[in-house]
């Protein structure tokens, strides 16, 4: 029975593919999601261990069956372990890609990765300043040592207020070192370890702190010095940035290591004209969720979509190679490009997938591997089926790029006119929405109109990931979007030439939006927890989200989820992170599911905090 694809996504292209696939019997994570039902309900409330094999145990949420597990652990244990373990997945995720970022900066710097340069040197010698070092190469070994500390403290997290390191410290939950935190993790969570819920709460707030303002951020600040700092530029999102006639590439996955080379490879006027040869027009490189975000903030690459378009993408029959590297890569790609001639290209030597041509990536020889898979794809070309072909003619103009550096080069050096803007009211407050697709929420619906409503009550907002890839194809990325804000935020955005809502980069590019926010509450003399600020994750899915959000609100930001945690089998765990870590670290998560409901309470937030600040 066909299903109403308005109730799957609000995004046109997205709805027309989705459309194409259920009359040509293509399987997509939205059916895929309707044969899980109905979803396990110990699952969902986190009450169910696996970590020894006397289990699995659960506890019944009623109190009518089991009420321990066999080691006796409660709701409460269990409950808070199986959280800590997403944040050390997610925290292990998003830092080992900062990771790999450092390795090859390192490379670099050693002259043993000769496809890379360093594209912002006053960057480099800010980073070098900070680090207290003289040479590039004694900064790659004291970036690269971050992750192995016992000790601490991690040198980013000394952007941060004072009173914030200083709070830090008080709950013990300053990092010492990126790995030592997310091992200490699952040493505590093994069985009979670590059974006080608080206790064991504290160590995921430092873990992701870890993350956030470690390995995080390390990611962002080497990309930009390998890559570019980004500034504002214009491009085209959604999946009619494909073309009928050229030989389409998508890059897709977090790391811009080897999509930067992609790009690379396919302007060489030799792989050019090789496309020629073969019956297309030029190459097309187009992104993919983060990998996207990454080339489009510093190239105007346009971009196809976030993470639930992936297999739609696929769909189109345009696309000659998908090429991934980690993260939110689904599975499902290697099948569903079995169906047409795509080459389904994995490249990461942590990532393989069924159906995929490995072409593994190493930074020694970055270029000559990204010649191969380009030149594959090139190839591909004669290989498309005219008759499959099907691509949406929806994409939309966005204005990307706005780094932390971007951002106070457009308020003319300073943050002060921000900080007036802030006093005067005609800038409310600033929302930070970001975060992943979840198909259990109708793609993109929790994102824009969350933003929208948020804009109109005259919030700026800024967003990174999924998110900003919604907002790229809902045109909010765009000056004259100005005009769906209040008049306070129409005003400013347009003495700025600025859209209302900032596209600032990744997912590891929150990172960003903590910088931008340790800078205002310095200039304002007061903590994080202070600003009119609130962060949201309105369709969030993945452990990294977990280690965000964490990191987010250790950082004193309060924060709205809008797919629920599984952590309400445990009403004191639950309690904790809704109301209980005011306490400890200045801020709370709240759960909503409605977009308008959620920023409502967001801005109640604000109104709150401007309140406090007395303005």
């Amino acid at each position: 029975m066909a299903k109403d694809v308005r109730e799957r996504s609000i995004d046109p292209a997205s709805q027309e593919m989705l459309d194409v696939c259920q009359r040509t019997g293509l399987e997509t994570a939205w059916d895929r999601l309707e044969k899980q039902q109905p979803l396990c309900g110990f699952g969902e409330l986190g009450l169910c261990c696996r970590n020894c094999n006397m289990g699995p145990c659960r506890i019944d949420p009623f109190g009518e069956g089991a009420t321990k597990g066999v080691c006796g652990a409660t709701a409460d244990i269990i409950v808070a372990r199986n959280l800590l373990r997403s944040i050390a997945a997610g925290a292990a995720a998003h830092s080992d890609h900062g990771r790999g970022v450092a390795h090859t900066f390192k490379l670099m710097s050693e002259g043993k990765a000769p496809s890379y340069q360093v594209k912002d040197k006053a960057k480099l010698e800010s980073l070098m300043k900070e680090y207290g070092v003289d040479t590039q190469i004694a900064l790659a070994e004291a970036i690269m040592a971050e992750f192995g500390k016992q000790d601490g403290p991690l040198q980013f997290t000394r952007r941060a207020p004072a009173k914030r390191v200083e709070l830090w410290r008080k709950f013990g939950i300053d990092p010492r070192g990126i790995d030592r935190e997310i091992v200490e993790i699952m040493h505590r969570t093994h069985i009979g370890v670590d059974n006080d819920y608080v206790h064991l709460i504290l160590q995921g707030l430092r873990a992701c702190l870890a993350d956030g303002w470690g390995g995080s951020m390390i990611a962002t600040e080497l990309q930009d010095v390998m890559f570019g700092t980004p500034s504002p530029t214009f491009s085209e999102a959604n999946l009619g940035v494909l073309e009928p006639n050229q030989v389409n590439i998508i890059v897709h996955g977090h790391e811009p290591l080897l999509s930067e080379m992609i790009m690379a490879a396919a302007t060489d006027p030799a792989m050019v004209e090789m496309a020629k040869k073969e019956g297309a027009v030029g190459i097309n490189v187009v992104g993919m969720c983060c990998t996207g975000n990454e080339v489009l903030m510093r190239h105007g690459v346009p971009v196809a979509g976030n993470f639930l378009q992936q297999e739609l993408a696929v769909a189109t029959g345009a696309v000659e190679a998908m090429v991934v590297d980690i993260q939110c890569i689904m599975p499902a790609l290697g099948a569903l490009t079995g169906c047409f001639h795509t080459k389904f290209i994995s490249t990461s030597p942590k990532a393989k997938f069924p159906g995929a041509t490995h072409m593994e990536f190493h930074e020694e020889t970055a270029i000559e591997t990204a010649k191969a898979i380009v030149e594959a794809a090139v190839v591909n070309y004669q290989s498309r089926n005219p008759s499959k072909v099907h691509i949406p003619s929806i994409k939309t103009k966005c204005m990307v790029g706005f780094s932390v550096e971007a951002i106070v080069s457009a308020l003319g050096g300073t943050l002060d006119p921000l900080l007036g803007a802030i006093t005067s009211g005609a800038v409310r407050g600033i929302g930070a929405v970001v975060g992943c697709n979840n198909p259990k929420v109708v793609h993109d619906y929790g994102h824009i109109n969350m933003v929208k409503e948020l804009i109109k009550n005259n919030v700026l907002v800024v967003t990174t990931g999924c998110n900003a890839l919604a907002c790229a194809k809902a045109g909010l990325l765009l000056p004259e979007a100005a005009e769906m804000a209040g008049e306070g935020l129409k005003g400013v955005c347009k003495s700025l030439g600025i859209p209302p809502v900032l596209h600032m980069g990744s997912c590891v590019d929150i990172s960003r939006i903590l910088v931008a926010a340790a800078a205002i509450a310095n200039a304002l003399g007061v903590d994080i927890s202070d600003l009119p600020a609130a962060g949201a994750a309105p369709e969030w899915m993945s452990e990294k989200a977990v280690s965000i959000g964490a990191y987010v609100v250790g950082s004193g930001v309060y924060t709205v989820l809008g797919t629920v945690p599984p952590v309400f089998g445990s009403s004191a765990v639950a309690g904790l992170l809704t109301s209980g870590a005011k306490d400890v670290v200045g801020a709370t998560f709240a759960v909503e599911l409605d977009p308008y409901k959620a920023a409502s309470l967001m801005i109640d937030h604000i109104d709150s905090q401007r309140k406090k600040l007395g303005i």
